[in-house]
């Protein structure tokens, strides 16, 4: 049976309350509730197992940095950082995203509903089996996959707060050597980074699509018909190297 425990973060300093989740969890909790966060950092970080964390108000930078498992619901916005370096997983956020989330990420998977700032899944990496995957419900800042070298960017581009911006931001998969980035409705050419095109997708991309896109509606509430009413295209990278002429061979 789950234990549950609900602690209140007022006032408390991140080093704190991140050490009264620790203790929480070696104390058998399963199932956490942290009330009225405001902005403290590495929240779940390096956490491991079966474990359900619901945060209620704005986590500071870096939560769920090295997480391996746990499932974590943030019930507002998220700051820079989030998922940095996670192994496995589920980040679930109900309101927008800074900067930089999913950085270097290898497993897992990191859901949110609105918007994200710069440099989102910069070197994201699939590691062995493991295939970590993005989705955001709006737009995204500059510089979205840069370096990516495996996963899934899935960009909606529908629950966005800014519908005068395009989808995405300037040099959208600059340098990505691996994975792939799955748009929704396009994204404008100049946008995208240099050497790279958007592409139809194919029948196994629309079964992924598909599939991904289910469960993230099904997190959220959302109706997943009316997502998969649009088409989408995908952005891969054209070489696996591709500064690979800027060096010279020894």
């Amino acid at each position: 049976m789950a234990k549950q425990l609900i602690l209140d973060a007022s006032g408390t300093y991140y080093r704190q309350l991140n050490e009264q989740i620790r203790e929480a969890v070696a104390g058998g909790a399963t199932d956490i509730v942290l009330k009225n966060v405001n902005g403290q950092r590495y929240l779940a970080g390096a956490l491991e197992g079966d474990l359900n964390i619901e945060i209620q108000g704005v986590p500071g930078q870096d939560m769920c940095s090295f997480m391996r498992g746990p499932k974590v619901r943030v019930k507002a916005n998220a700051q820079d950082g989030v998922g940095n370096t996670m192994d496995d997983g589920t980040i679930l956020i109900e309101g927008l995203a800074g900067d930089v989330v999913g950085y270097a990420m290898r497993g897992g998977k990191i859901y949110i509903k609105g918007d994200v700032g710069y440099r989102v899944g910069i070197h994201m990496k699939a590691y062995m089996e493991k295939l970590p995957t993005i989705v955001i419900g709006g737009k995204a800042g500059d510089f979205l996959g840069e370096y990516m070298a495996g996963g899934i960017i899935l960009l909606l581009g529908m629950f966005s707060d800014k519908p005068a911006e395009p989808i995405a931001g300037r040099s959208l998969g600059t340098g990505m050597h691996g994975g792939v980035i799955y748009v929704r409705g396009g994204v404008p050419k100049e946008q995208i980074g240099p050497g790279l095109t958007t592409q139809p997708v194919d029948d196994a991309d629309k079964a992924a699509i598909e599939g991904i896109v289910k469960d993230f509606a099904k997190e959220f509430g959302l109706g997943a018909k009316a997502i998969l009413a649009s088409e989408f295209v995908k952005i891969r990278p054209f070489s696996h190297r591709p500064y690979g002429n800027l060096y010279v061979p020894a």
